[in-house]
């Protein structure tokens, strides 16, 4: 399934023992299950240390996972919101 490769990926990038991972929409595409599965991994990768940017077409899933929202426009940085702050209104104000 695609959670499968998602995380046999992830699996394979684990072995360089990175610092940061760069996660690219990577709940696309996957099943409800297999996100909440990929949730509780990057979960597990920060509390060891593991730093995660999370790109992402759901707003949702921005809402949910990350600590800190980045909103780009146009090439430049438009917002940065804490979790507590975010919400889908101020990201798409900040996006166009």
């Amino acid at each position: 399934s695609g959670g499968n490769q998602q995380k046999c990926i992830i699996g394979r990038w684990l072995l360089t023992k990175p610092e940061v991972l760069l996660l690219d929409d990577p709940t696309r595409g996957v099943d409800v299950g297999a996100k909440a599965e990929l949730y509780r991994l990057m979960d597990q990768l920060c509390r060891d240390g593991i730093a995660i940017i999370l790109t992402s077409s759901e707003l949702p899933e921005l809402l949910t996972v990350c600590d800190r929202i980045l909103v780009l426009s146009e090439g430049r940085l438009t917002a940065e919101f804490s979790r507590g702050e975010a919400t889908e209104q101020k990201i798409l104000e900040a996006a166009v």
